[in-house]
């Protein structure tokens, strides 16, 4: 985070509702900045905030839903607020947040997280003991987080063990960049980060100092 001194983890965190989230995928992408992704498992409460989203639109070449509907995409389509997780590259999950109307295919990617609850649990998933890595990337995101094709679909503000919840503490400035790892649309600036943070992945020049302008 860029505050600098953190605040106490709650005891219950914050649901959000579905009125909460904005009906327009770029704004929602944005929103998402400084959010909180929970996931109660059996063994464990995992609670990491968002700190670098990636937005997909309707049109958008780049989108998993530009030629329609699949049996693949198809929770890309169902109502804002629900999981769509895809295996990206045939090796691991990655997890969106559908964005727009039942029908209307669009997401928003959760790129990066910062570990914020079940720190444990995470190195143990991700068989790693440096906290920069646990949810540095779609990938290991969704492993440090337990999100896997079972959860294509889940409501993540339906009341579910895994939610999205409230902003924790003051969010830093957000800065926009070109999406990483797409080679269609690639030039558009749907990439939403936190300042300064460093868990979002990608080229660390593009992190930059924490605080600044918001946009």
């Amino acid at each position: 985070m860029t505050t600098n001194a953190p605040t106490a983890l709650p005891d219950t965190w914050r649901r959000l509702s579905r009125r909460a989230l904005p009906r327009d995928t770029v704004a929602l992408a944005r929103f998402l900045i400084g959010k909180v992704l929970v996931h109660d498992t059996a063994n464990a409460r995992l609670a990491g905030r968002i700190v670098e989203t990636e937005a997909y639109l309707v049109g958008d070449a780049a989108s998993h839903a530009f030629r329609g509907m699949t049996k693949r995409n198809r929770a890309m389509f169902l109502r804002r607020g629900h999981a769509y997780v895809y295996i990206a590259y045939g090796t691991w999950p990655a997890l969106n947040v559908a964005s727009d109307e039942e029908g209307v295919g669009a997401a928003v990617l959760l790129r990066a997280l910062e570990p914020l609850e079940g720190h444990a649990a995470m190195r143990q998933h991700r068989g790693t003991n440096r906290d920069i890595d646990l949810a540095r990337g779609p990938g290991r995101l969704a492993g440090a987080m337990q999100v896997s094709l079972a959860h294509d679909g889940v409501d993540l503000v339906g009341g579910g063990p895994l939610y999205l919840a409230a902003a924790h503490g003051p969010t830093g400035a957000i800065i926009t960049a070109t999406r990483i790892g797409i080679t269609k649309d690639a030039e558009r600036p749907l990439r939403f980060l936190e300042r300064g943070n460093r868990f979002v992945s990608g080229p660390r020049r593009l992190i930059g100092p924490p605080g600044g302008r918001r946009t």
